[in-house]
């Protein structure tokens, strides 16, 4: 007996990709404050573009002894806000493991002035700092840490300004 020929093509349900305004808009679940995340903020010179850069850089507290890895983020820069969504780890492909946290680097160019910099979870905890850059007197700092107004948010990831990494021109 043959088959029959399908007169059309069976659709493939697609994963669902979570991007950062539905990461952003999540109730996250109950659970009890923990320091998770560092973000180290600092100054970072291009010598390839030759363009002056802003790191943030995001490492765990957690050490891991085994396996190298990466944070996988999603970033996006509006006026004045800067958003990070930490998606998850990723192992790296190196041949050799050395213990330590696991780590990512985020560049952006072009910022003056304050910034509400939102550091946010896949499950939509929002940690949220007001950062002031000043390019000209060659400083970074942090003028507050603060939880946004959201239900069940808590407190994960601490800010710091990285000035031993600062590099310029």
């Amino acid at each position: 007996m043959p088959l029959k020929k399908p007169k059309d093509v069976p659709k493939i349900v697609k994963a669902r990709k979570s991007t950062l305004d539905k990461i952003k808009e999540a109730v996250p679940s109950k659970k009890e404050a923990e320091n998770e995340y560092n973000c180290k903020v600092s100054f970072k010179f291009d010598p390839l573009k030759k363009v002056q850069q802003y790191a943030f850089a995001l490492e765990t507290e957690k050490s891991f002894s085994s396996m190298n890895y990466a944070i996988t983020t999603e970033s996006k820069k509006n006026k004045k806000i800067i958003d990070i969504s930490i998606l998850g780890l990723t192992p790296r492909q190196t041949y050799f493991s050395e213990p330590g946290p696991a780590n990512t680097e985020i560049l952006l160019e072009d910022l003056y002035g304050e910034f509400t910099l939102n550091v946010i979870k896949k499950d939509g905890s929002i940690n949220s700092a007001i950062v002031d850059f000043n390019v000209f007197k060659k400083e970074i700092k942090i003028l507050s840490e603060f939880l946004p107004p959201k239900k069940n948010n808590r407190k994960f990831c601490s800010f710091s300004v990285d000035e031993t990494s600062f590099t310029f021109e």
